[in-house]
């Protein structure tokens, strides 16, 4: 594939088309920003754990004229699939849309059983939602997703995973089994460790901080990820994420420099959210995992 940055992906076999950078609402940038990052190339938009009253605004607005363009995304994390239908129809009605492209099944640490298919091809075929998508901290468990998928045996087209050089393990886990070509689509997200990264506070002794855009280019740098769905809080943080784009991957050093520092991190500050598979886990290549 492409190392430019500013190419756009097509989502798996869906037919809909994003750029390599996607906003998510946990945040609550205003909706001036989402507009003007959509302004800027962004498309995807991905309404998830925490629906913000703004970023629904932005939804709305941008919707008006521009839907065929956007791609939008609502995450459930229901246990039960029996309540994800209401829970869907309750979020468009406070967005003020009809509908939304993808269905998110968030933080699922199994296969999601039949139920759950069965609630999407009933939401799909009233037009409700259009394309299924899954979130995991289990990464051991998502070759098993991309077998099915290219065996046809499961609908979902985008995988959604934790990545940045503090947390490597879908290097091991994950990557080697990601196809070139058909599918699924793999996104990331927590691309600064919850601002670790970015925090004066908390590098190894002679380092400065790593920027948000270089957060952000280290993720896009690995031929496996297509995308990376950014939190930001503001304009600034969206155009750290923006300049990603521009500047295109790490080189070498860039990438070992992150490495050691991630490396660093990993050992020293445990994780909020630890992944299921970080027990085995080699930060950076370098040190055993603390998790």
């Amino acid at each position: 594939m492409s190392d430019n940055f500013l190419d756009r992906r097509e989502i798996g076999r869906t037919g809909l088309v994003t750029g390599r950078i996607g906003i998510g609402s946990t945040f609550d940038a205003s909706t001036a920003v989402i507009e003007s990052a959509f302004d800027r190339g962004v498309n995807y938009l991905y309404w998830g754990t925490v629906r913000q009253p703004d970023f629904a605004k932005a939804i709305r607005n941008l919707s008006k004229q521009h839907r065929d363009e956007l791609i939008l995304t609502i995450q459930s994390y229901s246990s039960d699939p029996g309540t994800i239908e209401a829970e869907v129809e309750e979020a468009l009605a406070s967005g003020g849309i009809e509908n939304v492209d993808f269905l998110l099944l968030g933080n699922h640490a199994e296969p999601p059983h039949a139920g759950y298919y069965e609630v999407f091809e009933k939401m799909r075929d009233k037009g409700t939602v259009r394309f299924l998508s899954l979130s995991s901290h289990n990464r051991p468990m998502l070759p098993t997703l991309l077998e099915a998928h290219a065996k046809g045996e499961t609908p979902i087209d985008i995988l959604m995973l934790r990545y940045n050089p503090v947390h490597r393990g879908a290097e091991k886990d994950v990557f080697p089994y990601v196809p070139e070509a058909g599918g699924p689509f793999i996104t990331t997200y927590t691309s600064t460790r919850w601002g670790h990264l970015v925090d004066p506070a908390k590098m190894p002794e002679g380092e400065v901080p790593v920027s948000g855009r270089d957060c952000y280019r280290y993720a896009l740098s690995h031929p496996a990820v297509d995308m990376v769905t950014a939190g930001p809080a503001n304009a600034a943080q969206m155009d750290q994420a923006l300049e990603a784009l521009e500047k295109g991957p790490l080189d070498a050093d860039e990438r070992e420099r992150l490495e050691r520092i991630g490396a660093y991190l990993y050992s020293q500050y445990a994780p909020q959210y630890p992944d299921q598979g970080d027990a085995e886990d080699v930060a950076a290549g370098i040190a055993k995992g603390q998790e």
